[in-house]
Order: C-alpha cells, then sequence, then structure tokens
C-alpha cells in the first residue's frame, strides 16, 4: 500500500465522516404518529428527537405556530442572560406596581400596589403557574422583545419570536398572538438547554431546574411515571394548544414537541381534542423508549 493512500485510511478509520452521526428519521415512529393524527380537527406539528439513538420525527415540524405561553422559554432566557451580565440578580427585590397588572387568575396580579417580590420568585410565577403577570414584566426586565428576538436569531432560532408589545411585529401578532415558533424550534430551544449550550452550562442548568417545576401536569406529564425528571412548558389559548418536554427516564432521554392550530375543539374541558392528542402522543413516546 502506497503512503499516501495509507494515511488516507488512517483518517477515515480515526475521524469518521460526521454524517455518521446525524440524525436519522425513525421511519416506523413516523408513520405511527402520522397515524395517531389523522382526523385532528385543524393544524398540528411534531417534532420529536430520542436523544439516545439520535432519531428524529419530524411532521408539520418547520410549519410556523402560536406559542401562547411556551414563548416563556425565550423569555427566560432573555432574563438568565441579563443575570449572567451582571445587568440583573436572581434574587434581587423587585417592587411590583398596579401598572404591571394583567387581567386574569394570576397570583402576582393579586399582589397589592408597592409589595416586594424577589426576581426568582417571580421567575417561579412565569414558568410554574404561566402567570401572565409576571412573564409581561420579566418581558420588560429582559430588555425588550426586540432584544429577546435578537438572542433566539443568535441561537439559530429564524422562526421563534416574541410578538407582543415588540415593535415592528404588530402583523405578526395578529396571526399569531404573543409569540410564534415551530414544533423544530422549540424542541431545538429546548436541547440546547439539556446539554448546557445556551449561555452557558450553569445558567442551563439553572433554567432546566425552574423548567422542571411545571403546575400544568394534566397534558403529556401526566403519561409519564413520576419518579421520572421532566423539564416542561405549555401554552394554551382558545385555538391553539401547545406543549414542549425534555424526557430523562432511567432507559430514555428524548424531547417532543406538539404543536396545534386553529383548533375546531375549543372548549377547555379535560376531554379537548388537542389535549387528548397530546396526551396520546406523549403515552405513545414513553411506551415506546421504555
Amino acid at each position: 500500500m502506497n503512503k499516501p493512500l495509507a494515511v488516507l485510511l488512517f483518517v477515515i478509520l480515526i475521524f469518521p465522516s460526521t454524517n455518521s452521526f446525524a440524525q436519522k428519521t425513525d421511519k416506523n415512529l413516523q408513520a405511527k404518529i402520522k397515524d395517531l393524527l389523522k382526523g385532528f380537527h385543524g393544524e398540528v406539528g411534531v417534532y420529536v428527537h430520542d436523544l439516545k439513538k439520535n432519531k428524529t420525527v419530524s411532521i408539520n415540524a418547520d410549519s410556523i405556530f402560536p406559542t401562547a405561553s411556551m414563548i416563556k422559554i425565550p423569555i427566560l432566557i432573555g432574563i438568565m442572560d441579563k443575570i449572567e451580565k451582571g445587568e440583573l440578580q436572581y434574587h434581587q427585590p423587585l417592587i411590583y406596581k398596579d401598572s404591571l397588572l394583567y387581567a386574569g387568575e394570576d397570583i402576582l396580579g393579586s399582589f397589592k400596589n408597592d409589595e416586594k417580590i424577589e426576581m426568582s420568585k417571580v421567575m417561579m410565577l412565569m414558568l410554574t403557574m404561566s402567570d401572565n403577570t409576571a412573564s409581561l414584566w420579566l418581558q420588560t426586565l429582559a430588555g425588550t422583545g426586540t432584544r429577546i428576538n435578537e438572542l433566539m436569531d443568535s441561537l439559530g432560532m429564524k422562526v421563534t419570536r416574541v410578538n407582543s408589545r415588540t415593535p415592528g411585529r404588530q402583523a405578526n401578532q395578529a396571526g399569531y398572538g404573543w409569540g410564534q415558533t415551530t414544533p423544530y424550534e422549540m424542541a431545538t430551544l429546548m436541547g440546547k438547554i439539556v446539554k448546557g449550550d445556551i449561555i452557558n452550562k450553569e445558567a442551563s442548568a439553572k433554567m432546566l431546574r425552574l423548567l422542571g417545576r411545571n403546575y400544568w401536569d394534566e397534558e403529556a406529564i401526566s403519561q409519564i411515571p413520576t419518579d421520572v425528571f421532566i423539564a416542561s412548558k405549555s401554552g394554551a389559548v382558545d385555538e391553539s394548544r401547545n406543549e414542549v418536554l425534555f424526557v430523562n427516564g432511567k432507559h430514555c432521554r428524548y424531547i417532543f414537541c406538539i404543536c396545534t392550530n386553529h383548533n375546531q375543539d375549543q372548549s377547555w374541558e379535560h376531554n379537548n381534542e388537542a389535549w387528548e392528542l397530546t396526551r396520546k402522543l406523549s403515552k405513545m413516546l414513553w411506551s415506546r423508549y421504555n
């Protein structure tokens, strides 16, 4: 064997092509999920990533959907970026003002004017309770929707954006509400947090812990055993129900996001069609990976 050929073979053996580590479609699972989605009365997109085998399922995963409260993950990233830069502090005291109220049933909105609360507790309310008054306050503290959108762009998120209270995005807000994303991008954003790739490993770990304390556990989370760590964020408005989860079980690690829009069933009962679909998908994935 001549020397150049021997060197080439050595390089191939020691440094295999990155394509060998590329994600592959789980065709069997994709077919099963497609069957599950048939007949849904609305638009639906799903992205699944098996982190152990690096296999994926992508069904309408690049279509744009309203985020509803899933936009609170980008807001969280905006706040953590400010904290890491020393512009905010995790435990700093804040003063609640009546002008911050977003009408609804939020906990923070029941505070009296000039009451004190720590930044960390406002963040907890945003993620655990999905408190909208807390979320909009944090969006402002993060430096406006424009700055959060710039952070999303820097992370490779080309579609995930804050629309509400963000200059120049009125048309997007009319179509998608508070925020917009794709199942692929929201799952990818969760994946970056899991891997420690957002800001730094310590900040990502803090965000993952915060996302692991979700009060709203009756849909996708309900199909997973209670001793399994789950980081998640859901979102719901009348015609759109969404959820993104990272599931870290003994024998599995996976992320999935399901987004729906223009749903015919806009009820708020447990048997809402989109919520039933979400539970069925979550149960299917847990059974599949275990």
